[in-house]
């Protein structure tokens, strides 16, 4: 995909990628630290591992014979500033429902049906 936004949605649409973030967000893994919750095989862990680079959530090191998995915070941040566009619009939306609801329970006189 060329759009990164749109690649890290797809690749975060998956609940094994997800479970995948949640133990990088605690520290860098090896493929097999990060296949070993899972009843699947190591290929398939490598192929969601492919799919989560791409999309820049993860980067891959080279130590020795292994490569160890880390978290990439930043295209994270992205998504997270792209949400809060829409939390601050559903904030709003809230806000002025609760008003409104207020207004009816006071029997506000601007309220057109009392």
């Amino acid at each position: 995909m060329d759009d990164p936004l749109s690649a890290a949605f797809s690749a975060l649409a998956d609940p094994t990628r997800r479970a995948i973030l949640a133990r990088l967000a605690k520290g860098e893994a090896s493929v097999g630290e990060l296949a070993a919750p899972f009843s699947i095989s190591q290929p398939a862990i490598s192929k969601h591992l492919k799919v989560l680079e791409q999309a820049g959530l993860i980067s891959r090191g080279r130590m020795a014979q292994s490569r160890p998995c880390r978290l990439e915070a930043a295209r994270l941040r992205d998504l997270a500033g792209w949400l809060e566009t829409y939390r601050r619009f559903w904030e709003g939306s809230f806000d002025r429902l609760d008003a409104y609801l207020q207004d009816l329970q006071k029997g506000n006189p601007d309220d057109p049906r009392n």
